[in-house]
């Protein structure tokens, strides 16, 4: 864990963007594709903390950039690729575009200054998106990712942002996957490699004051 002064200096809020992964209504709300996957984001308290950590940003003056998965109803340009997405196709619940389903998801708040990011294929919400140009003209150096799941998309926005040369915070109780136990071990043995792991609450205390761009 990072001393208390580190990380106040990586979340310096005029340098620092709060990404949430994936916190919509079919992935993680009460209608979801992908029920277990709910239930354990809501269960483990990790939606609720995200939803804190962006009411926090909001009141700090960092900025917020939610990453939302989606397909058309017709498919075109979504791939199938990967067993993921096929089985995907086949879900009782479609992530398409305009529907409740993609819709970022209670209790998260989205404010007219956060930006959402939508993007129809892929794993990552950097790899194929304007995440990473959004960052840049943001004056992005830290970028502290959030939600779901712990699986796929969040080590793969981990990656990334580490390749594109962003200090990437974790905190490791406002992500999600499944089983339950798969997280902690995806934290420990593979994402504390790349990034700062913490806590929620201790990315809350470093915004304490009020900030603003």
């Amino acid at each position: 864990m990072p001393s208390s002064e580190q990380l106040v200096r990586q979340l310096d809020p005029a340098t620092t963007v709060l990404l949430t992964v994936e916190c919509q209504e079919g992935v993680v709300g009460h209608r979801s594709a992908l029920p277990e996957l709910a239930a354990e984001a809501r269960a483990s308290g990790a939606l609720l903390r995200v939803a804190r950590l962006v009411d926090r940003a909001h009141g700090a003056g960092v900025q917020v950039v939610h990453a939302v998965a989606e397909r058309r109803p017709d498919g075109r340009g979504s791939g199938r690729n990967a067993r993921l997405f096929r089985a995907a196709g086949r879900l009782p619940v479609q992530q398409h575009t305009g529907t409740d389903a993609v819709r970022v998801a209670e209790p998260v708040e989205v404010a007219d200054e956060d930006l959402v990011v939508r993007r129809l294929h892929g794993l990552s919400p950097l790899a194929g998106t304007d995440v990473d140009a959004l960052l840049r003209n943001l004056g992005c150096r830290t970028l502290v990712v959030t939600g779901v799941s712990a699986n796929v998309a969040i080590p793969n926005a981990v990656f990334d942002a580490v390749n594109l040369g962003y200090t990437v915070v974790v905190p490791a109780d406002a992500i999600a996957g499944v089983p339950a136990d798969y997280t902690p071990a995806m934290i420990r043995n593979t994402l504390a490699l790349v990034a700062t792991i913490t806590t929620a609450e201790d990315v809350l205390a470093c915004w304490q004051r009020p900030g603003g761009r």
